[in-house]
């Protein structure tokens, strides 16, 4: 067999097994070119919301093509991103006024970080600092890398990246110290903005902490003068319960990032969204506080459209309804490894369950999230631990008993790999 060209992300070629095509989708499920139907828990790197090719976004992806491809941004503008714009300032928390689109996480960080730093510069004050929390992750842009963990990730590329300032991550017990370090920061004068992952870390290993801590940071921020960012990649769309994580600390962010389910999963689109405060202090007669961003496919049309129809799922189906159904789902099915002591830290937040496979190595690079993704990879089941982290954050369409399948092949995965239980 001639060898592919093709250079996959996250991928090591000297390691991992020849890829096979997936040469269909429907609900929760990739359809390989042998026919296995491979059920897909993690939503295919957390982008599918509804299921794979929802009609009504499928649909409005058709539709689009009949009257669009890409249409220059700076020059233009177009009726699938105006109403995109109105419909996303509808659902986001109170506040948000204006939306910048580009085309992935990473890039929707980098704008947001480039706001913050826009907004101060062009209103004269001094404030270049970005505070982070410790195990985050933003994306792998040299702006993003930035902010977030340093490591293996990033460690080849360190000459590149800039200083931020961390926060400890707000292990139970610890929260009052990570608050207290960021009030201490604050009081330098030179922060411009807080960027966080609203109540749950992803890439960082699912990493949870309560929605009254991320209220208590805000409102340090705010006291401060200093922005903050939401970056609402993951989390939003309903994975953590609710639309937007940030609701359920009851806080409104100067700046809002959204990419994945943006389009139910369908094609990629990211948007930005800031507060009128923000948006005028780049609104001059004088050129030189223009905000200099932009990429070539701003604004897709297609990807808009999808954007739009994805709103109207949510808007004229039980979408919540659904999502509160795997909540309930996700929980009674996590709660067998409750007392399993081949597990850790057993944990969810809204749709998303996570658990600590108990290794003596833990971390990324463990040696049995490769033999884990192998065993579920014979299963036909799309489950990509992060090391020793399991994690299940499937589609809302997925039933019972496609859940039930997922949770007994952890429990056959542990006693396989590890043993059975103490």
């Amino acid at each position: 067999m001639t060898r592919s060209p093709v250079w996959h992300p996250f991928t090591q070629h000297a390691l991992e097994p020849t890829m096979k095509k997936v040469v269909g989708t429907e609900g929760a499920y990739l359809i390989d070119e042998a026919g296995n139907r491979i059920l897909d828990a993690i939503s295919s790197w957390w982008v599918v919301t509804h299921g794979h090719r929802h009609p009504t976004i499928m649909e409005a992806i058709r539709t689009a093509t009949e009257c669009y491809d890409q249409i220059i941004f700076a020059e233009y503008t177009h009726a699938p991103a105006e109403d995109l714009a109105r419909g996303l300032i509808a659902v986001s928390p109170a506040g948000l006024e204006h939306v910048f689109y580009s085309d992935s996480g990473s890039t929707a960080v980098e704008v947001a970080l480039k706001m913050a730093l826009g907004f101060f510069h062009n209103t004269g004050r001094r404030r270049d600092r970005i505070v982070v929390m410790e195990h985050g992750y933003h994306g792998d842009t040299i702006g993003t890398m930035s902010v977030g963990e340093r490591g293996v990730f990033n460690a080849a590329y360190e000459p590149l990246l800039f200083g931020v300032d961390r926060l400890a991550f707000p292990e139970p017990g610890t929260e009052q110290s990570t608050l207290d370090a960021f009030e201490l920061t604050c009081r330098s004068g030179r922060v411009a903005a807080l960027l966080i992952e609203p109540l749950v870390l992803g890439a960082g290993g699912m990493k949870m902490y309560e929605p009254s801590l991320l209220g208590e940071l805000s409102k340090i921020a705010q006291s401060h003068g200093v922005l903050l960012i939401a970056d609402e990649v993951m989390t939003g769309w309903g994975r953590t319960g609710t639309l937007f994580a940030s609701e359920q600390a009851g806080i409104c962010p100067d700046i809002l990032c959204t990419s994945k389910g943006l389009t139910g999963g369908t094609l990629p689109l990211a948007a930005t969204l800031c507060t009128s405060e923000i948006f005028d202090a780049h609104l001059s007669t004088d050129r030189r506080k223009t905000f200099f961003h932009s990429s070539s496919y701003t604004a897709n049309p297609i990807a808009c459209a999808a954007a739009v129809a994805n709103l109207k799922i949510w808007s004229q189906e039980p979408v919540q309804a659904r999502i509160d159904r795997l909540v309930a789902l996700q929980g009674t099915r996590l709660a067998r490894f409750a007392e399993d002591r081949r597990f850790r830290n057993v944990r969810q937040s809204g749709t998303i369950a996570a658990l600590d496979m108990a290794v003596p190595s833990d971390g990324y690079l463990a040696d049995i999230g490769p033999r884990l993704r192998a065993f579920f990879r014979e299963r036909q089941l799309l489950i990509r631990p992060l090391g020793n982290v399991i994690y299940l954050m499937p589609p809302y369409c997925v039933s019972e008993a496609e859940s039930d399948r997922l949770y007994d092949a952890i429990d056959e995965a542990a006693s396989v790999l590890i043993g059975t239980p103490a």
